[in-house]
């Protein structure tokens, strides 16, 4: 068999194992990269990009009712879901074909096809052989699918991005990021969205505050949501619909669209972990430490694999640090995955980093201190559908250390990205008290909460 040797091999060509190398080329590291689909991974290809296209879709489709409290005159409009698709796959076509002239002008390998691991420093694909120094497993994940009669019939998370048309009744199956986020992007681009639950609330691990303020939003909307809801089959009626069948005997009848987002699995059937004796914990995560090593020498995991704050920054950001170590002579550098970002594109968005209040309580006890708000901002004054913002900062000990930071509401998405900043150079509340407010602005509240 033919064999060529690399310093680095990433297995996986998404957001981890593109960052690794390309930044293990940079200090001169011979670097491979192997992918058996498109380059870009979850994110470019069925995740964060075409996603994010489709609620700005979504969002202009609520900024077209508001419009007329402005004193536009708005005639009769319509939705093409087809040409927005059209475009959008464009969009991430060009990204795909950029990802090859990134890993060309990287001086990175690009070896198509399905990697197995061979031993800890061997990858097999199609037949042939290569060596590294170190491999790293950046594979991601897949959306999981129930065993259940008829799941057939339904689609996931990747299968939305193949919808050739906008489904008129949806049923969605889940309560984390993805369930409600695109429940709520069908529902303002005008289907009808049934959202069930097998628990009691939506987002969690998410803090009460935004849990509450979201279910109450997408009800508002007109999305149904079912709590406690266990489905046990997806039946085909005679018409073509689906039905489903749910625990108890309850049916519901008529969606054209059933939709699954209930979680996803790590991507690791086809590498061979357990044949050489890597460790995953029981749902198939690949166990690494606090620097990204797995358990065998010269193996680390990074991103979704690891079902570690499962979000394409953490895993562009754990890849980066995991080559400075390896090759740019940095032995301590690692990625911290304390107060970590993140935001949730619901309608409206949610921003979020740091501590829930219950988490707080538990560690913390009596330390803690609430700051809380809830208001319509000026934004909605004109309209006939106004939405709430909510925010909550969480504070401990007698400084009053910002130890979480949790928002709802218009630009909740981007107002984030800077106070998590300061959370975690360790401000308190006194900071924010003590910096000038930016007014009108919804963001203004958290420098002002009494």
């Amino acid at each position: 068999m033919e064999q060529r040797h690399f310093d680095l091999i990433a297995i996986g060509g998404g957001s981890g194992g593109l960052s690794v190398t390309e930044r293990a080329a940079r200090y001169g590291a011979r670097c491979a990269v192997i992918e058996s689909r498109r380059l870009g991974g979850t994110c470019v290809n069925v995740g964060c990009v075409p996603k994010k296209i489709m609620w700005y879709g979504a969002s202009l489709a609520h900024a077209l009712e508001d419009a007329r409290g402005y004193g536009f005159t708005v005639g009769e409009t319509g939705f093409d879901w087809a040409a927005l698709k059209a475009k959008r796959d464009a969009y991430i076509s060009g990204i795909n074909g950029w990802y090859h002239t990134y890993l060309a002008d990287s001086d990175v390998t690009l070896i198509q096809g399905e990697a197995r691991l061979i031993d800890a420093r061997t990858v097999e694909v199609d037949g042939v052989r290569y060596t590294a120094d170190h491999i790293v497993l950046a594979t991601g994940g897949e959306p999981i699918v129930p065993k259940i009669p008829g799941a057939e019939y339904s689609i996931t998370s990747d299968g939305f991005f193949e919808l050739e048309h906008l489904p008129e009744q949806v049923a969605v199956i889940g309560s984390g990021y993805i369930a409600v986020e695109l429940a709520g992007l069908l529902n303002a681009l005008g289907s009808e969205v049934s959202l069930y639950l097998r628990g009691e609330h939506l987002l969690r691990r998410f803090d009460g505050l935004l849990r509450e303020q979201l279910t109450e939003g997408m009800l508002d909307a007109g999305i149904s949501i079912f709590p406690r809801t266990r489905l046990q089959a997806v039946r085909r009626a005679a018409d073509g619909s689906l039905d489903l069948i749910c625990e108890g005997g309850r049916e519901t009848h008529g969606f054209d669209t059933v939709l699954w987002a209930i979680g996803r699995r790590p991507a690791v059937d086809a590498l061979g972990l357990a044949g050489i004796g890597v460790i995953q914990d029981d749902s198939g995560h690949v166990v690494t430490d606090a620097y990204q090593n797995t358990n065998l020498s010269g193996i680390y995991a990074i991103g979704d694999i690891t079902g570690r704050a499962e979000l394409t920054p953490v895993a562009i950001a754990a890849g980066r640090r995991l080559a400075d170590r390896l090759f740019g002579g940095q032995a301590e550098r690692r990625l911290d995955y304390e107060n970590i970002p993140t935001v949730v594109f619901t309608h409206p968005p949610i921003g979020t980093v740091g501590l829930t209040e219950d988490e707080a309580r538990e560690l913390h006890g009596s330390s803690v201190k609430i700051y809380q708000t809830t208001f319509t901002s000026m934004y909605y004054a004109m309209t006939d559908h106004p939405v709430k913002t909510a925010m909550k900062l969480i504070t401990v000990g007698a400084q009053e250390k910002v130890v979480g930071c949790h928002i709802i509401g218009p630009g909740a998405d981007e107002m984030l990205q800077g106070f998590a900043v300061a959370i975690r150079m360790g401000a308190t509340k006194h900071d924010l008290d003590d910096t000038v407010a930016i007014h009108p602005t919804s963001a203004e509240e958290l420098v002002t909460l009494r």
